[in-house]
């Protein structure tokens, strides 16, 4: 599984369109997320991953990047290309909205 710091992400954010999916709960989505993150929570994920493409690589983030973790493993089995934001929102010293 292919790992980005905080920071990587939020330079590749800075420099184009990332397809960052936030696996977290949606009460804590409401306390902030990355601006154009889409919101799929981990236990929804198995039933919505049709929503994506599998030609496109997707940033998966959690709060501190466990679930992140497993939400990885699971689209990687299904074929998916992504990438686990390692330390999640907790590391993220970006913008949020």
């Amino acid at each position: 599984m292919e790992k980005w710091s905080a920071k990587e992400v939020e330079s590749k954010l800075e420099k184009g369109m990332l397809n960052i999916v936030d696996v977290r709960e949606v009460d804590e989505v409401k306390e902030g997320r990355i601006p154009d993150s889409v919101n799929i929570p981990l236990g929804l994920l198995e039933f919505r991953m049709h929503e994506l493409d599998k030609n496109k690589e997707y940033v998966l983030v959690c709060r501190s990047g466990g679930r992140s973790g497993r939400a990885c493993q699971l689209l990687e089995s299904h074929g998916f290309k992504v990438v686990n934001m390692e330390g999640g929102m907790l590391a993220w010293e970006g913008r949020t909205e």
